[in-house]
């Protein structure tokens, strides 16, 4: 039981490194490259158009 706990705090570490790597790296081509800037903020735009149309409030703080 131990070993499997191992390796699933392994993979979850792994993930989040993978993670992290992806957003400096899609930060870079963002900086270098504006078409994917133009994408990348068009893209939370039409996220932010679903999430208001669905009626989607996300609150911070203590909710």
């Amino acid at each position: 039981m131990i070993v499997l706990r191992f390796f699933a705090l392994l993979l979850a570490f792994i993930g989040v490194l993978a993670g992290c790597a992806m957003a400096v790296l899609l930060g870079i081509l963002m900086l270098r490259f504006l078409p994917v800037l133009i994408a990348v903020v068009l893209a939370c735009m039409v996220f932010w158009w679903l999430l208001k149309k669905a009626a989607v409030r996300i609150s911070g703080g203590d909710a």
